[in-house]
């Protein structure tokens, strides 16, 4: 239950108040009421900050953390891969108030979105009072701790190399049961990340795929995720050759 609402015009306004205890920070609004029984909080909408847009600079793209999902999928600016994941995030009603950085919040563990930003290494931006850094968002996804009492400011990835994405679903309408995305970086550099496998979105080595153990749950036993993160590994790796360009 939300208790109070807040829309700072400020970065710093945002901060003060995002460092209370019974703050939850918004970006787009679709996930603060979806957990039946937590305790009242103090919305904190980020709306106003001028946070979103997509640009590219320098070799890497820069997504603002209140940039909609919908703008990803609608960009030329951003690579194939990413704009099809942001495209299976959610559909076209959820993806036109969805944002990137409330994605990254939600943490879900199916979500294809981070599977693809994991793979392409991207980087997050995180402000807290008096300082401001980049972590990677493996980082951020292990340590929940890094993003209490800080709010979400953009997310980066590097451009040029290729990628590749395929997962595995019941039906086409349907979150991937197992989804693998791989990315060769233009030096060379080759992440893998996968969904479905783990409580979140991980980076995986294909040499360690037997040490996965997967959660299971009425779409797929442990072992079947597995066995499906295995085939969609190799695919997604087999694909790298003619993916499309990151």
């Amino acid at each position: 239950m939300i208790t109070s609402y807040f829309r700072p015009r400020t970065l710093d306004e945002a901060l003060a108040l995002a460092a209370r205890a019974d703050a939850v920070v918004l970006g787009g609004g679709t996930g603060v009421n979806a957990q039946p029984g937590r305790a009242p909080v103090v919305a904190v909408d980020l709306q106003a900050l001028d946070l979103d847009g997509i640009r590219a600079d320098a070799g890497r793209l820069r997504l603002g953390a209140t940039t909609r999902l919908q703008s990803i999928v609608d960009s030329g600016h951003v690579p194939e891969v990413l704009r099809e994941l942001a495209r299976l995030e959610a559909p076209s009603t959820i993806r036109n108030a969805a944002t990137v950085g409330g994605t990254i919040g939600m943490a879900d563990p199916e979500s294809p979105l981070l599977t693809g930003l994991l793979a392409f290494g991207a980087r997050v931006g995180l402000a807290r009072v008096g300082s401001n850094a980049e972590h990677p968002l493996d980082a951020v996804l292990d340590d929940r701790h890094l993003l209490q009492g800080s709010i979400i400011t953009s997310v980066t990835v590097p451009m040029g190399g290729r990628a590749a994405a395929h997962g595995t679903a019941r039906t086409p309408m349907d979150a991937p049961i197992v989804m693998v995305v791989a990315c060769r970086d233009a030096d060379g550099t080759v992440r893998i990340a996968a969904s479905g496998v783990a409580s979140r979105p991980v980076l995986v080595d294909p040499q360690r795929l037997g040490e996965l153990a997967p959660p299971a749950d009425f779409r797929g036993s442990s072992a079947y995720r597995a066995h499906l993160a295995a085939v969609l590994t190799a695919r997604a790796l087999a694909s790298l050759g003619g993916g499309e360009p990151a």
